[in-house]
């Protein structure tokens, strides 16, 4: 799991905040992924690719390579995460990548068409067929795991606060009591608010920018998102700051279609995989890794959480 201190550091050091990132609205947008150039290119070469035998007739697997593509449920403006760059047209980032990576494993080539959702439609998205799966800073967690299965977790991290610069009385999570705090949808950041402030009161956004450009316009006192994000933001923007440590520990996980075991072992068996032969680890070096000091974190254990 990530070292919850280390990104924490990483945080205090910059100091910075969020960007109001140039992303589309969350919705149907789709937007093909290509190949990374420079590092993510490198990194795509050297993913594995399924044998045949593992690619069984009449599953989901077999259906996505029939395709050529697959159809990732995600975001269109995560910085380091899942971000479309203007100038390349190219979705980059850790999500991203591992979207390719299992594409690539899947089909033999990173071919893939992003939609862009938002946190309260992902469950949809997967129930009716819409996308194959969802990388998207996907929490696992027993309700959700009631209408969505979960592969993983891939990824660990937590929920960190994030104010305008120079806010002053606003470290933790207590200190919201009486606040008004800025929240996604349908995201694990309201259920913690709620327990560890219940004196505030929480408005939400459909997605991270508009969380983000709500909290610079002052329709919020704080913000609290996952760590990740906020760090990454935290590069672009030195009107806003994350200030304490995370206060919670939230596990990310591939979210597929419920009742599909069979393509759930199979994303299981990739994800150990990549884990065991150095491509998780790069990809995040390549993302995350360029922000957050230090050598990879170790992957959280596959199948470790209720839910997954």
């Amino acid at each position: 799991m990530v070292s919850m201190k280390r990104m924490a550091a990483v945080a205090a050091v910059a100091m910075v905040g969020l960007s109001a990132c140039s992303g589309t609205d969350s919705g149907s947008s789709a937007v093909p992924g290509v190949p990374g150039e420079a590092k993510g290119g490198d990194l795509l070469a050297k993913a594995p690719v399924a044998a045949a035998a593992d690619i069984l007739p009449g599953s989901t697997m077999e259906k996505i390579k029939q395709r050529g593509e697959l159809i990732v449920g995600g975001s269109l403006d995560a910085p380091l995460l899942s971000q479309q760059n203007p100038t390349t047209g190219e979705v980059e980032g850790f999500d991203a990548d591992m979207g390719k990576a299992l594409a690539k494993y899947i089909i033999g080539e990173p071919k893939v068409k992003i939609v862009n959702s938002a946190s309260e439609t992902r469950e949809a998205l997967l129930s009716n067929g819409t996308v194959d799966v969802v990388f998207q800073t996907y929490t696992i967690t027993p309700e959700r795991a009631k209408q969505v299965a979960f592969a993983g977790p891939y990824y660990s991290s937590g929920l960190s606060l994030a104010v305008r610069k120079g806010t002053a009385g606003i470290a933790k999570p207590e200190d919201l009591n009486g606040k008004t705090v800025i929240a996604g949808a349908n995201t694990p950041a309201i259920p913690a608010i709620k327990k560890l402030a219940p004196q505030a009161k929480i408005v939400t956004f459909g997605s991270d920018p508009e969380c983000m450009q709500a909290l610079k316009q002052e329709r919020g006192d704080a913000y609290v998102q996952d760590e990740t994000l906020l760090v990454a933001n935290a590069q672009k923007d030195p009107s806003v700051q994350v200030v304490g440590q995370p206060f919670t520990s939230d596990p990310y996980g591939i979210g597929l279609k419920h009742g599909d075991e069979q393509f759930k072992k199979f994303v299981n068996d990739w994800l150990k995989k990549i884990q065991g032969d150095g491509l998780w680890q790069q990809t995040w070096k390549n993302s995350i890794g360029t922000v957050v000091q230090g050598e990879a974190p170790t992957p959280p254990q596959i199948g470790s959480v209720p839910g997954s």
